[in-house]
């Protein structure tokens, strides 16, 4: 699938995978609609890169269709890219105190980090299946969406988190199934310890912790990483149904 002229969503796209992404579908080509709630950052780079900024809330049904709407307006739109964040609740199953994990933190950690990807998953698949297939094989676009490693080796005290993730990863084959007779497909990426700007100061103290531990390359991953393996997931029209782990064969220990 050729980037060059085409849509691209990328919701989540001011944080630190979002806005490599953003940047790296834009220098490929793609006319990139940008969709996340810290709204002077999203308004600034999308001023910067020339493109677009819609204030999204992943959650929200009507938020999500608006900026799919945007997307589909921007031109051929094929490419709806997810890695939105939000806070994630944690703690042990049982506390030292014996009180039992937080019910409403667990839903909201889900609802963020699930429930938020379903919501774009299904919105954005919709309207990819509206437009022209752009080959003979009936192709008309690419969802992919943000796992985690956490999916897979969740540590202590990250249940809720590792759930929603685990969820998201458990959805892609069975949207990838459920989409391929649209010529939809679905990826999802899992990313393990990636340094972003949001760590700020916190930065080398995490480089420090993480980095030993990663196999190869010995350092936490970089956002331009993520994104390079975003755009030829979206070039490479024969992965699909696949999540694909980013992170320098790093196995998360339990805490």
């Amino acid at each position: 699938m050729r980037i060059e002229g085409s849509a691209a969503l990328v919701v989540g796209g001011t944080g630190g995978l979002g806005e490599a992404t953003v940047r790296r579908l834009r220098a490929a080509g793609a006319r990139v609609v940008i969709a996340d709630l810290a709204d002077d950052k999203g308004k600034a780079l999308a001023e910067e890169l020339g493109a677009g900024y819609v204030r999204t809330d992943a959650t929200d049904e009507d938020s999500v269709a608006t900026a799919v709407a945007a997307a589909e307006q921007a031109g051929e739109f094929r490419i709806a890219v997810d890695c939105h964040g939000g806070p994630a609740s944690g703690g042990r199953l049982v506390g030292k105190d014996g009180s039992p994990l937080d019910l409403a933190g667990f839903r909201a950690t889900v609802d963020i980090y699930l429930t938020g990807v379903f919501n774009v998953m299904r919105m954005a698949a919709a309207a990819l299946a509206r437009t022209t297939p752009h080959d003979a094989d009936g192709g008309r676009g690419v969802i992919v969406t943000t796992s985690s490693i956490a999916a897979y080796e969740g540590q202590i005290g990250q249940l809720p988190y590792a759930a929603a993730k685990g969820g998201v990863s458990a959805m892609t084959l069975v949207a990838a199934r459920d989409l391929s007779p649209l010529g939809i497909r679905v990826v999802s990426v899992a990313p393990g310890t990636v340094l972003t700007p949001a760590y700020g100061k916190a930065a080398d103290r995490l480089e420090a912790h993480w980095g030993p531990q990663v196999p190869h390359p010995r350092r936490m991953g970089r956002p331009e990483e993520y994104a390079a393996l975003v755009q030829h997931l979206c070039e490479n029209d024969y992965l699909n149904g696949e999540v694909i782990r980013l992170d320098g064969a790093l196995r998360f220990p339990p805490k």
